[in-house]
């Protein structure tokens, strides 16, 4: 699924599913500096994330996979 990755003014990412037209806040990432781990949204959502340089420039536009929620 594409996901727009962007840094807010507080620092804090967040991501833009244009697809649900939905953007949420990062709220934890198994990775330092987001890439190549797991991120949780603030509505629950979990995504892998692609590996990618720590200094990529925001915001970009990748291709991540949502995971399913564990019952």
């Amino acid at each position: 699924m594409k996901v727009t990755v962007r840094r807010e003014r507080d620092g804090a990412y967040s991501l833009y599913v244009a697809k649900k037209d939905l953007e949420s806040r990062v709220i934890e990432a198994e990775a330092p500096g987001l890439w190549g781990g797991k991120v949780t949204l603030d509505n629950g959502w979990t995504f892998q994330m692609p590996a990618m340089p720590a200094d990529t420039l925001l915001p970009v536009t990748v291709e991540a996979r949502r995971l399913e929620a564990s019952v």
